[in-house]
């Protein structure tokens, strides 16, 4: 039976373990620091699911994606995702992801100003908004505890405190670099970029509010998005918009981007005070077109990178990388 080693226990380095655990593998997942730390891009208490894309190839794999955190909450025996819905605005209805869910059998429906009042969003005139029921968020936290649980109920090793600094100390047959912003170090020639964004939290009462993204014009990309937080209530960011980083220095929330995105919140959420709770940091690492790079080069597979959107993937990327591993 091959050794495999994967480098990283973030969520993809995770649900890589869990899903070559569930076929018997080999396996140590390698961890520079402790599982769940702050200075990556897998911690947080949730992270946006959805199926909408306006690009039916991520459409493609949200769906196997959401089967995958299914089939973790069965194995994990724990309630991981909150089906709370998603809100799209665009700012025609061209630019929404309506054709692509309609052709996949997805649904969804636009929604009027009265409807979006009730959500307690305001829609710029002019603008569509697209709803999607089933999307909501994935309680991030858990889900990384659920995953490094049943991979290790199944036998993977699990080293923490170690840092691998070149891939030729890795004693495996196979070794899986999931190391998110620090894979340009083992990688030099990964074609990614590391940027610091920054998110912050806000004050709202009553019950989990839906997802909410709002689409760039001209990419039709998420610009800015905001998500149910169980302790504050709102979690908003923009999307993208973080300066070059480097991984192993840290930096506090860029206060530009804390202003932007309350005065986005303050227009979007009129009942939630725009006044920012908390704020916090993350790493993106980042590829030119927001897709992954998932290969095999030699006894190495890259798993990498997330471009910012990737936490929902985790679970069909995994099994991806599962499969590269043992080829």
């Amino acid at each position: 039976m091959a050794r495999i080693s994967i480098i990283g226990a973030g969520v993809v380095g995770c649900a890589t373990a869990w899903a070559l655990s569930g076929r018997g593998a080999d396996v140590t997942l390698v961890e520079q620091f402790e599982p769940g730390h702050a200075a990556g891009s897998s911690h947080g208490r949730t992270r946006i699911v959805r199926l909408a894309y306006p690009d039916p190839a991520w459409v493609a794999l949200a769906e196997e994606a959401l089967e995958g955190w299914r089939a973790l909450e069965r194995d994990s025996e724990q309630a991981l995702l909150g089906m709370y819905g998603l809100v799209e605005l665009c700012a025609s209805v061209e630019l929404t992801s309506r054709d692509v869910l309609a052709a996949r059998g997805i649904d969804h429906r636009l929604l009027d100003e009265r409807e979006l009042r009730v959500l307690g969003v305001t829609l710029p005139k002019g603008w569509a908004a697209l709803w999607q029921a089933d999307a909501g968020v994935v309680y991030a936290d858990r889900a990384l505890d659920a995953l490094l649980e049943v991979a290790r109920s199944r036998g993977v090793r699990v080293e923490t405190g170690r840092r691998v600094e070149s891939l030729d100390e890795v004693d495996a047959d196979v070794v899986v670099v999931t190391a998110g912003a620090w894979a340009p170090r083992l990688l030099p020639d990964l074609p990614v970029r590391v940027t610091r964004e920054t998110v912050a939290y806000f004050k709202r009462e009553g019950p989990p509010a839906p997802s909410l993204g709002e689409l760039d014009e001209v990419t039709r990309g998420h610009a800015m998005y905001a998500l149910h937080d169980p302790v504050h209530g709102l979690k908003a960011g923009a999307h993208h918009s973080g300066h070059e980083a480097d991984p192993d220095t840290a930096e506090p929330a860029d206060p530009q981007l804390v202003e932007r995105i309350a005065g986005w919140v303050g227009a979007r959420f009129p009942g939630v005070d725009s006044d920012p709770a908390a704020v916090e940091t993350c790493l993106y690492t980042n590829t030119e077109d927001e897709s992954f790079v998932l290969e095999r080069r030699g006894r190495v597979v890259v798993g990498s990178a997330c471009s910012g959107h990737g936490f929902k993937f985790a679970p069909a990327v995994g099994r991806r990388l599962a499969d590269l591993a043992l080829r």
